[in-house]
């Protein structure tokens, strides 16, 4: 199979690491806000293209659960709950990864340990891992532009909630297209 170098819609599987009520108070409250509204997309979109997506939750007695932000959009998602960093150390979640689907689209928190761990898991098991740039978040912005970069060098493609649901898309037309359209103004 050739690396395809666009996210692709029958390829792809969305995961939304670990954004949780203790933990997203404790994030920039402006750049927290960009995030939730960016992740909600990714959730949407996904819905609406049947992409399989999946919720992880780092210990949820102590940090809570999914921020209701996100819960809402998701309600027929089973979280998986994780002590681990790396999702991929949960057979939980690996049970609920998708074999048939060679892309993960990567967004959630924090970026350069749950999200970091898990996208370089990922490299190593072989699937195409995109990390939504403007999806991700940690409370100190250098550990993130740190995470960005590792990731990248190891050989994810980073991108944008824009880029990744016009190219799941991938024309300008249908209704999937005039409600995602309405999602991202």
């Amino acid at each position: 199979m050739s690396v395809q170098h666009k996210a692709d819609v029958a390829l792809s599987q969305l995961v939304v690491v670990d954004v949780q009520t203790k933990l997203a108070v404790v994030m920039a409250a402006n750049d927290m806000q960009a995030v939730l509204k960016n992740c909600g997309i990714l959730l949407q979109a996904a819905n609406m293209l049947n992409v399989a997506a999946i919720i992880t939750e780092q210990y949820p007695q102590g940090l809570g659960h999914t921020v209701p932000e996100l819960s809402a959009f998701s309600p027929h998602l089973h979280t998986v709950e994780k002590v681990s960093f790396s999702c991929l150390a949960e057979p939980k979640f690996s049970r609920q990864l998708t074999r048939d689907h060679a892309q993960v689209a990567l967004a959630g928190m924090e970026a350069h340990i749950c999200v970091l761990q898990t996208a370089l898991d990922l490299i190593a098991i072989g699937k195409q891992v995109f990390v939504v740039e403007d999806a991700i978040i940690s409370r100190n912005p250098a550990n993130k532009a740190n995470a960005i970069a590792r990731m990248r060098s190891a050989g994810c493609i980073v991108t944008n909630t824009e880029s990744l649901v016009f190219e799941w898309l991938g024309v300008a037309q249908g209704d999937a297209f005039k409600a995602i359209s309405k999602l991202i103004r």
